[in-house]
């Protein structure tokens, strides 16, 4: 915007027709006064000629020897310098026109004076007397008029001045004061944030106009930047927020799978607080087919989202969710996946090293009693035959006890290899589901039983002495229903109850168990009932209806098994 009319120029020139007009009035005014320093000695000698006129009237008729000195005075008089000065420009022409005709006439009366003619002189005296008076009032009106003049012209100027000095002081208010006051005015407002303050005079063709219109944009400017930079903060703030929450609630998943071991549990924590932070409808992770954890409540309309948990490029589960209301986090949701991956992975390499390490201890067991016992054993077995060779013609008694010693040994070894079978059983994966299979597939191929395994996919979620104790009491219940029942099918199912414990059943449709008390020599009940004790749970053998045998085990997974 261009400056068309500035304050500044506007205030000078106005200062300046003060002055102007201040001094031109003062001028005039000394300038008149300065003109009428002498009008007084001119009503004075003016009026000193009418004197002087009867005077010389009185000498002539007299013949006073004063005269000549008269006449010479009044002719001084009448050439004084006070009257001269009446032949200027700006004198009005009817003054000098007398004064003119008194300088004319008088060298007629003079010579009537010197001529010895005063009877003639004292005749026209008078008429010369009346012309001097009427010069006289004349000069006067002339003094009266400059002291108007100058009374006019002062106020004429104190007029103009006090309308001008008004004029500039309306011209400040209203262009400098005014405006002024409104960005004083403005300021403070921006000064405390606000921005809406009142409206400048942005129309003003002055400095301050300008002044106004940049102030406004600027204000405008800085307004933005303003409600940007407050847009940033709060932006910043609820990131930082959400962030704070958000690694609040990692730290609480976190802490959740530190503290405790890897199972339903820890795992319902987790989903229990990504479902609280993230307002999910519903959350559910599967992890290796062993755990299936919801949170909230489905719904077959809304679509699922999923993450697989990846570890080292394998998927070990997945983590799916559904949303009502917003979007979950990506990063938390990638964080609580890749954690869950890492602590699957963790629990897997935990399971498998306790796993070795149980199957180390069972093998060593083994070669000792592999290497003692059944030497023995085998010893006694061969010194046996020797022995009933050596007594065949000998009484039916010995025979008996031969027979009753052949038995007990019988006995003796067939328990020795199943004890070794037991202590050498392996478990190749920490997975239980997969050690049954395995462990089934062996069992298949003694048997043209038709052997079905139903498992739920979080329903064994156990460590390694847990692990064995289930594999070697569901191995048992199915050796005695292969060779025992005659069964030709076998159903082993698991389950989790609603209490978080573990149900496990075998039934087969074979001739069922006439009785729990087991024969003298024989201990596989009574192990399969001090392993269900070392669980924690109870075991039930009972004869299935219409046909066959039911083997259950219920116990608590929590539950902390010996090692053995």
């Amino acid at each position: 915007m261009m400056v068309k009319r500035s304050v500044t120029g506007s205030i000078a020139r106005a200062l300046a027709g003060i002055v102007m007009l201040s001094v031109l009035s003062t001028g005039l005014a000394l300038l008149t006064l300065s003109g009428s320093l002498r009008d007084a000695e001119a009503l004075n000698v003016a009026g000193s000629l009418r004197m002087q006129s009867y005077r010389l009237a009185w000498d002539a008729s007299t013949q006073s020897a004063d005269f000549p000195a008269h006449l010479q005075h009044y002719q001084h008089s009448l050439d004084a310098a006070a009257l001269h000065n009446l032949d200027r420009f700006y004198v009005p022409s009817a003054l000098n026109s007398r004064y003119q005709k008194l300088k004319t006439d008088w060298p007629e009366l003079r010579q009537l004076l010197q001529t010895g003619d005063p009877l003639r002189y004292q005749q026209q005296v008078a008429s010369w007397v009346g012309e001097i008076d009427r010069f006289v009032l004349d000069l006067q009106r002339y003094a009266e008029l400059k002291i108007r003049v100058v009374a006019v012209t002062s106020l004429l100027g104190f007029i103009a001045i006090a309308a001008l000095t008004f004029w500039t002081i309306r011209l400040s208010r209203r262009q400098i004061v005014t405006p002024l006051n409104q960005l004083v005015t403005a300021s403070r407002y921006i000064e405390q944030g606000k921005f809406s303050y009142p409206p400048l005079n942005t129309a003003l063709p002055n400095e301050l106009g300008v002044l106004a219109t940049a102030f406004t944009r600027m204000s405008g400017e800085l307004e933005k930047h303003y409600q940007l930079l407050e847009k940033t903060v709060d932006e910043k703030t609820r990131n930082l927020t959400q962030a704070n929450h958000m690694l609040s609630t990692l730290y609480e998943c976190s802490l959740a799978l530190a503290v405790n071991k890897l199972d339903r549990s820890a795992l319902q924590q987790v989903l229990e607080r990504v479902y609280q932070y993230e307002q999910l409808r519903c959350i559910e992770i599967v992890i290796n087919n062993e755990w299936c954890v919801m949170q909230g409540s489905a719904d077959s309309a809304l679509e699922w989202h999923q993450l697989p948990l990846l570890k080292e490029g394998s998927s070990v589960g997945e983590l799916r969710w559904q949303t009502a209301h917003r979007i979950p986090s990506p990063r938390l949701m990638q964080s609580v996946a890749n954690m869950l991956a890492r602590n699957a992975q963790i629990y897997q390499a935990q399971k498998q090293s306790q796993q070795l390490m149980l199957m180390e201890e069972r093998a060593t067991i083994a070669r000792e009693l592999h290497d003692s016992l059944a030497q023995a054993l085998s010893y006694l077995r061969i010194q046996l035959t020797l022995l009933k060779r050596s007594v065949d013609n000998q009484p039916e008694r010995a025979q008996k006890i031969i027979q009753d010693f052949d038995q007990a040994l019988s006995d003796a070894w067939h328990q020795l290899r199943e004890l070794l079978a037991t202590f050498r059983l392996t478990i190749d994966q920490a997975d239980l589901t997969a050690a049954l299979q395995e462990m089934i597939a062996s069992l298949r191929q003694q048997s043209q039983a038709e052997i079905v395994l139903n498992c739920q996919a979080d329903a064994l979620v156990l460590d390694a002495p847990q692990q064995v104790h289930v594999l070697q009491i569901i191995r048992e219940a199915l050796l005695n229903a292969i060779k025992h029942a005659q069964a030709s099918k076998i159903d082993v199912e698991i389950q989790s109850l609603p209490n978080g414990d573990s149900h496990i059943a075998i039934v087969d449709n074979g001739i069922g168990i006439a009785s729990l008390e087991e024969p003298h020599g024989h201990y596989g009940l009574t192990i399969m009932n001090e392993r269900a004790e070392r669980l924690g749970g109870v075991l039930s053998i009972r004869r299935h209806l219409p046909t066959g045998t039911q083997v259950t085990l219920a116990f608590s997974p929590q539950h902390k098994p010996p090692v053995s």
